[in-house]
């Protein structure tokens, strides 16, 4: 009977209270699910993308109280009363965020699918380095797979957006 109702209670969805892109959503969800899950599949924010589900390609890199964190393995019931920040909360409406330009300014995405995960580690590591080096940008991307490119064209796009943040350049 004991197995039965811990079965049962795990089976029960919970009604969630998280701050996402500024905004505080409820979702009913599973004690199991995932913030990935839940992001993508409960609201629809598909920008952060599905990978190995072990917290090693970094596709699914998400701002946790302005932390980079992979989205696959956080509990989204762990995330009541902290701040997620997703790709799609970077744009100021149709603006691009300066790393956005900078990225589509110099083709730093190739098929696109690990950009999200890159932009969210590049968003933490210019928040809290003014004028990264770029062994500062290679380090802060580590984490984040491309199977595309060789990372120069990103590591240029992070430092062109640290310039223009900085009020270097453009």
């Amino acid at each position: 009977m004991a197995l039965r109702q811990s079965v049962s209670r795990a089976d029960e969805r919970l009604v969630l209270h998280l701050t996402v892109n500024g905004e505080t959503r409820d979702v009913l969800a599973l004690p199991s699910a995932t913030l990935l899950e839940v992001l993508r599949e409960d609201l629809d924010l598909t920008g952060t993308k599905h990978g190995c589900e072990l917290g090693e390609c970094g596709l699914c890199t998400v701002l946790v109280d302005q932390t980079p964190l992979f989205a696959c393995l956080l509990l989204a019931v762990e995330m009541e009363e902290r701040e997620i920040v997703t790709v799609e909360g970077l744009a100021d409406g149709s603006r691009l965020a300066p790393l956005q330009e900078a990225f589509r300014e110099l083709g730093a995405a190739q098929c696109g699918y690990c950009t999200p995960g890159m932009l969210m580690a590049s968003t933490h590591l210019l928040a809290t380095v003014a004028h990264p080096t770029e062994a500062q940008i290679r380090e802060a991307l580590s984490g984040n797979l491309c199977r595309c490119t060789g990372y120069t064209k990103i590591v240029d796009a992070v430092a062109l957006a640290a310039r223009r943040i900085g009020g270097e350049d453009g």
